[in-house]
């Protein structure tokens, strides 16, 4: 099973190589802060289940079955940082809260998250009521429709009283 780390290389690998047409080791292990050693020896590993080209001292490349996980983990990634910054979550965190999540969620879990990312960016409202309810409710820590009764019993009793 390929795993956390493996997946974590081949989307640096996949991102690298979008950037510049080709990646080597030297720019791997810029991206992931390691040594150009541990990246030779991570490279060596994929290459042997197949997910990447990886020759000593030339380019590195992705097998098409390193590209679609490389793409899949993406994609993930991409939907978790969109859920969290709904949530309120600023960008940066969100970032790196994605990088951590996207490696172990059930696929059936990224599945409802991605419908729920598309239902929210679909919505043909602007702001929809329960989307500006949520965010009232993280600024105050009051449900909004809370208030409105506790604001219409007021009204009610001072009917009441009078």
């Amino acid at each position: 099973m390929l795993g956390k780390r493996g997946e974590d290389y081949l989307e640096v690998i996949y991102e690298l190589c979008r950037e510049n047409g080709f990646t080597r080791v030297k720019n791997i292990a810029e991206r992931l802060n390691v040594k150009p050693a541990t990246v030779s020896e991570m490279l060596k590993k994929l290459s042997k289940e197949g997910y990447t080209i990886y020759k000593k001292r030339l380019v590195v490349a992705l097998t098409e079955k390193g590209k679609e996980i490389a793409k899949d983990v993406r994609e993930r990634r991409e939907m978790l940082v969109k859920f969290l910054t709904t949530l309120g979550i600023p960008k940066d965190i969100a970032e790196k809260d994605a990088c951590t999540i996207e490696h172990v969620l059930h696929s059936e879990t990224v599945k409802q998250l991605k419908n729920f990312v598309k239902f929210i960016e679909e919505c043909p409202a602007i702001n929809p009521k329960w989307l500006e309810h949520f965010r009232e409710f993280c600024r105050t820590g009051v449900h909004p429709c809370d208030r409105a009764k506790v604001e219409n019993s007021k009204i009610l009793n001072a009917k009441i009283i009078l």
